[in-house]
């Protein structure tokens, strides 16, 4: 019951938004930016009706995603409650800011998309590392390599480094984004060294027999 009640609100949530665009659909322009570059520039657009009813309706499936997987994991008990409750409402929450971004900024308000989006990045990012290390065996959560299902000690060495580095990362885009020494580059950096070096850690220690 739970979970049906989690699924129905952040639905709705994720498609609150298109209220919004329809009170204002006559005052948006027909092409909306719905993409920009690392200095805030537009680089992508969508049509009026896209904006306003599909960027909403493609979170609201993404959301359902999230959730059937979550509900079907057959390690769900072993779930951090915290990283449980982010992976539900990161969702939602996305598709609120970004309608509220890209509606804002075709009505012409200067929303600091080039300062806003690595900012909250870099804070999810250190949220999430600061709980891997606590996190448990799941087919949802964490990284889910043969290996590291296959031993608990594997899976915890490996969240801990993930968490340190998760952490770290976050913190470095943080600072870059509210110094604006940022760059498309320098985020994908350290999004591989986040996703990777875990990964290589823990085959290492696979090798070892761990």
């Amino acid at each position: 019951m739970k979970a049906k009640k989690e699924l129905l609100l952040t639905t709705f949530i994720c498609l609150l938004p298109i209220l919004a665009g329809v009170a204002l659909y006559d005052a948006l322009p027909e092409t909306i930016a719905t993409h920009f570059g690392v200095n805030g520039e537009e680089n992508g657009w969508s049509s009026r009706a896209f904006a306003v009813f599909g960027i909403p309706g493609i979170m609201a499936g993404a959301n359902l995603l999230v959730q059937l997987a979550l509900s079907t994991d057959p390690k769900k008990k072993n779930m951090s409650p915290v990283l449980r409750t982010i992976s539900i409402w990161v969702t939602p929450l996305l598709s609120v800011l970004v309608s509220a971004a890209l509606l804002g900024h075709a009505l012409g308000y200067d929303m600091h998309i080039e300062t806003a989006a690595p900012l909250l990045t870099g804070l999810l990012f250190l949220v999430i590392g600061n709980y891997l290390p606590k996190t448990k065996q799941s087919y949802t959560m964490g990284i889910r390599l043969p290996w590291t299902l296959a031993s608990e000690e594997n899976w915890n060495r490996t969240h801990r480094v993930a968490g340190f580095l998760w952490v770290l990362s976050g913190v470095a885009i943080v600072c870059f984004s509210l110094m604006h020494w940022w760059s498309t580059g320098l985020f994908l950096t350290l999004v591989v060294i986040m996703i990777f070096a875990p990964c290589i850690y823990s085959y290492l220690l696979y090798r070892k027999g761990i």
